[in-house]
């Protein structure tokens, strides 16, 4: 991972982790954001302009490709250096969650 994309991506953004968390399996824009709202019970609703901007951007990062488009629907999918930012995310949100129980 180079420094832009670990500057850019590391610690992500609520939407930018949505994202990547959800394209483990092929999806488009309208399939993200219904998961999302899905995995939060309603809780957190990405708009249509946040999410395809940032699907945009990660596309162009590297970090998703477009791998088809099903009834004028774009299709994409983590890449390798996404999973990396991802696994980064996890571990990072992770360590968060043991210090936060370690002290309570």
């Amino acid at each position: 991972m180079d420094a832009h994309t670990r500057k850019v991506y590391v610690p992500m953004t609520e939407t930018g982790f949505y994202i990547l968390f959800c394209l483990q399996k092929p999806n488009h824009g309208y399939g993200i954001v219904q998961l999302v709202e899905k995995l939060t019970n309603g809780e957190i609703h990405l708009a249509p302009g946040t999410m395809y901007g940032s699907l945009s951007k990660m596309e162009k990062d590297g970090l998703i490709r477009f791998v088809n488009e099903v009834e004028k629907r774009k299709i994409y999918e983590i890449t390798a250096l996404g999973n990396e930012v991802l696994q980064l995310e996890l571990k990072r949100i992770q360590r968060l969650y043991t210090t936060s129980r370690e002290v309570i």
